[in-house]
């Protein structure tokens, strides 16, 4: 009688522990799945133009959407497709081919702020995610429409 309960005691310990291990391995591969923590990249203010590079560190060959927004408001959807051979020098992707340069509209004199945000699940549908790509990038604009990059000046 007393092996019996030990067994049964023993069987059931192994039985939670299996569930447990069952549970967070479902729940590794939800998050991961739906918060894909893999991109990696950089932006910076041209004289005319919001432009930098983004990789999908899990899937490097991959072409990513980015969207831009400036001072908070969405600006433009595009595709990190041009060439950077940087990107590929360093070891971040497995071509060139991911770069993206936003040319903007006419903007009021004064400092912006740009962010741009990789995109991935459907276009037109509930399920999106964004993350930002690199930091926050500030810029002035002067008169003549000329941006500065504020973020990455040297002083």
């Amino acid at each position: 009688m007393e092996k019996t309960r030990l067994t049964l005691f023993h069987t059931l310990i192994a039985k939670s522990i299996a569930e447990t291990c069952f549970v967070g391995i479902l729940a590794l591969v939800f998050f991961f799945s739906v918060f894909p923590p893999y991109f990696h990249g950089w932006g910076e203010a041209t004289p005319t133009a919001i432009a930098g590079w983004v990789v999908d560190d899990n899937a490097p060959w991959e072409r990513i959407r980015v969207q831009l927004y400036i001072d908070g408001h969405f600006v433009a959807n595009g595709i990190a497709n041009l060439s950077r051979p940087d990107v590929l020098e360093a070891g971040w992707s497995k071509d060139e081919w991911h770069g993206f340069a936003f040319v903007l509209p006419s903007m009021s004199a004064g400092v912006h702020e740009a962010r741009v945000y990789a995109t991935t699940g459907r276009v037109k549908g509930s399920h999106q995610t964004q993350q930002l790509v690199g930091d926050s990038i500030l810029f002035a604009v002067d008169e003549t429409g000329k941006l500065t990059d504020l973020t990455h000046s040297k002083p």
